[in-house]
């Protein structure tokens, strides 16, 4: 078994991604090259903005090429919540939101021209215990009344293998708008698409120290310093103290995955008959689906920290995927790897600024979407081209606890276990 990222090493960074040495100036520096970054540097580039991209590693190195790979619709904060803070008209506002961002991601791979095995199944939610169908089928009755949502469907417990091949699941929440696709491949179809129109994309730059001018800023890398009009910190999980007021707004949390070898084609169709993107009601949930060579693809968590074993890791997710699919006793598991999700406090997507830094983060699982079409939204509120988005007029909560996250989210987990065990 390899402890290295799956989809990197099935499609490892490719070498016409058009590297640039670090510019003296630039108008806009987007620091982070992974789905924000890349999709701001887009943006501004169609507005004919210069701008020039600083990441620490590669392109997509972080969670932007080691996620699931799976796009579906909503956010990470409760709904319900979303009306009681904002009332329902602007509740409504962020779901159609969140659900167009799929239809974004769909548009940019076409317009760009990017092979990352796109395809659109749908998704199938699953209740983890019988207690949960209630809830879920409250929580349908809400979406219709309240959304309009009209597509989303029960599947009963006796009618559930013709969503999966599981009997541990009592129902499924099935839909029809969710995707998935390669993670590794999109976000370097990105950089190329990025390269293509101009973005100067320099790798192996972190930026050490942001410093205010009195018109712009300077960004101090070991390759040197770039002078810019504009910053827009684009890290998510990844964000550091180089931006304080932006670092006590998230934090990291980390996410496992273990992929198994290619299955022969009647276990898939056996396992995922629609081919569907798959999550359960856990608090602290899997998330699985078949890759696009045939793997079975089981993530999830059992702890917050980002600092697991990756052979520890891989044993309990082998194990919880083999109470949901027994059929894969014996099967090999290839490759664990993890990655960093970015939590803020209220579970929203936030946009703003920092310290006169621009930022955009926040998207608590759901970054394939989510943060390709915020990142576009940054783009083009810096290049002048858009004037508002509606993440840009919420709370933004932020609190020094922040940065103790490996304090705290122990206790989370704790809580979060006794939850599954008990709710």
């Amino acid at each position: 078994m390899k402890t290295i990222n799956f989809w990197a090493d099935d499609a490892p960074r490719p070498a016409d991604i058009s590297a640039s040495e670090l510019p003296a100036q630039t108008d806009v520096a987007v620091i982070g090259g992974g789905y924000t970054g890349l999709h701001a540097a887009l943006a501004l580039r169609k507005a004919g903005v210069d701008v020039t991209v600083l990441e620490q590693h590669h392109i997509g190195w972080g969670a932007s090429s080691r996620n699931g790979g799976m796009l579906t619709p909503g956010l990470k904060a409760p709904l319900k919540n979303i009306v009681r803070w904002y009332g329902l008209e602007q509740a409504r506002v962020f779901w159609e939101w969140a659900y167009r961002a799929i239809d974004h991601v769909r548009d940019t791979i076409q317009s760009e021209g990017i092979q990352c095995d796109w395809t659109y199944p749908g998704f199938a939610a699953l209740a983890y215990k019988a207690s949960h169908v209630e809830s879920w089928r409250a929580y349908l009755a809400f979406l219709r009344e309240n959304f309009g949502v009209q597509g989303y469907r029960e599947v009963p417990g006796d009618a559930i293998h013709t969503e999966i091949g599981s009997r541990a699941y009592h129902a499924a929440f099935v839909g029809d708008h969710a995707g998935g696709l390669h993670p590794a491949k999109y976000v370097f179809g990105l950089g190329r698409a990025a390269a293509r129109r101009g973005a100067q994309l320099v790798e192996d730059a972190a930026v050490t120290r942001i410093e205010r001018l009195p018109r712009g800023f300077r960004l101090h890398t070991p390759k040197g310093a770039l002078a810019a009009r504009e910053v827009l910190l684009a890290t998510n999980g990844y964000t550091t103290g180089l931006v304080p007021a932006a670092r006590n707004g998230i934090f990291p949390v980390g996410s496992y995955i273990i992929v198994t070898e290619p299955l022969p084609a009647d276990l898939q169709a056996e396992l995922s008959p629609k081919g569907r993107m798959f999550y359960d009601s856990k608090w602290f949930l899997n998330y699985f689906r078949l890759t696009p060579d045939g793997r079975m693809l089981f993530g999830g968590r059992n702890n917050l920290s980002t600092r697991l074993d990756l052979h520890d890791s891989a044993r309990r997710l082998q194990k919880r995927m083999l109470e949901v699919f027994p059929q894969l006793r014996g099967v090999p598991v290839t490759h664990s790897w993890s990655g960093q999700l970015g939590i803020t406090f209220d579970l929203m997507p936030h946009i703003g600024r920092a310290g006169g830094v621009f930022y955009a983060y926040g998207y608590g699982g759901h970054g394939v979407s989510i943060a390709s079409a915020l990142g576009k939204e940054a783009g083009e509120l810096l290049a002048g081209t858009r004037g508002d988005s509606p993440f840009l007029h919420i709370r933004h909560p932020r609190t020094l606890l922040a940065r103790l996250d490996r304090l705290f989210l122990p206790f989370v987990a704790g809580y979060y276990r006794f939850l599954d065990r008990v709710g």
